[in-house]
């Protein structure tokens, strides 16, 4: 199971053990949008090859105010 943590400047994951940080510039690179308007989705699929993806996508902007 994947963990996501999200705050102003990134996103704390562990991913299968393991604990690192996804910076917001280099989130915002990735999918092309301003961090605010990255979805939790968008991020899960950086991590994961092939997440199983429940619910709706939340935007960050949305999870972190």
């Amino acid at each position: 199971m994947t963990t996501l943590s999200f705050d102003e400047q990134g996103v704390d994951v562990v991913y299968e053990g393991t604990e690192f940080r996804l910076e917001k510039a280099l989130i915002e690179d990735a999918v092309e949008k301003q961090y605010p308007d990255v979805t939790d989705h968008e991020v899960l699929q950086m991590v994961e090859k092939e997440p199983t993806l429940s619910g709706e996508p939340r935007r960050i902007g949305d999870i972190i105010h």
